[in-house]
């Protein structure tokens, strides 16, 4: 995974900065269907965790998006932060539809939300962000 033909590569900071934040993000999204779970169980408890939830992760998306801005100053690639935008811009409809009870586009939305999330997880962990120009 850091490996170059020929040697070991140095992982950047913002490269582990990125996957810092991209995990953070993944573990905290986990949450959410577990929290609308709890509630659709009978314990309205649920939907403030559901509510928390999501001001938490929509939060940790804006974040994600700052590092990717600065991954792509930095290692001149602009797919970090291509990638995390279409993510935080669906993360914030799937929010506002929350909020307005559109439960017909949060779930479906909620759902390719996380999955994109885990696509994005995968590829920072497994073909991290290199600067243009670099052996891959």
């Amino acid at each position: 995974m850091a490996t170059v033909a020929g040697g070991s590569r140095r992982v950047r900071p913002i490269e582990w900065v990125m996957r810092a934040v991209v995990s953070a993000h993944a573990v905290l999204i986990f949450g959410q269907p577990v929290f609308a779970g709890v509630y659709l169980s009978g314990d309205f408890d649920g939907l403030r965790w559901h509510a928390a939830g999501a001001n938490v992760v929509t939060s940790v998306g804006y974040v994600q998006v700052v590092v990717g801005i600065v991954a792509w100053v930095r290692l001149r690639r602009a797919w970090p932060f291509l990638a995390t935008m279409a993510l935080v811009v669906a993360e914030t409809v799937q929010y506002f539809a929350g909020l307005g009870g559109a439960l017909w586009l949060h779930i479906p939305l909620g759902v390719m939300t996380i999955v994109a999330l885990v696509v994005m997880f995968i590829a920072v962990w497994w073909a991290p962000v290199r600067r243009e120009g670099t052996d891959a």
